[in-house]
């Protein structure tokens, strides 16, 4: 198995600044937004979104963390830790997740949202998008395209849980 350093901490920290810029230019009403990070990363970048909203627009946003575990077709979980602070009633709702690839987690997440309420628009952030959907799912905001074979990984490391920034391509040879 062969690892490579694709994206460097400060190329990280810029994609997810471009995300939030993106997110202030599309959104004329900042206060409907509601961040919903799809656990585990997800979270950690939705926090990082709502600080740099924080410093460039002066609002605070509320973030939540959706547990897609429940509601995926191919494992069987019973137990959501879901923590919904806000009603998403009526909300901009933007999930944010680390990678999308085949969609899937995506689709589990939207089950879990609209199981807990009806936002008046739901948006998609991803930090990469590496291809290979399997449903019709796009993201709307998108860090970094990386295009990847089916034998390829995509790692995201975020030091809130691995203790530095980057993300890496793993080839199975």
């Amino acid at each position: 198995m062969k690892i490579k350093e694709v994206v460097d901490d400060l190329t990280m920290k810029r994609a997810i600044t471009r995300i939030t810029y993106e997110i202030i230019e599309r959104n004329k009403d900042l206060s409907q937004i509601v961040l919903v990070g799809i656990k585990t990363r997800g979270v950690f970048i939705a926090n990082r979104i709502k600080e740099r909203l924080a410093q460039l627009e002066q609002i605070e946003v509320p973030v939540c963390e959706l547990d897609t575990k429940p509601f995926r077709d191919d494992i069987k979980v019973t137990e959501d830790s879901t923590v919904l602070p806000v009603d998403i009633t009526g909300k901009d709702v933007i999930l944010i997740d680390d990678v999308l690839y085949t969609g899937r987690t995506i689709r589990a997440a939207i089950d879990n949202l609209v199981s807990r309420g009806r936002p008046s628009r739901v948006s998609l952030a991803v930090l990469v998008d590496r291809g290979h959907r399997e449903l019709p799912i796009r993201p709307d905001y998108v860090g970094k395209n990386i295009p990847t074979s089916r034998s390829e990984e995509i790692i995201v490391e975020m030091t809130e849980l691995d203790g530095q920034d980057r993300i890496l391509i793993e080839v199975s040879e």
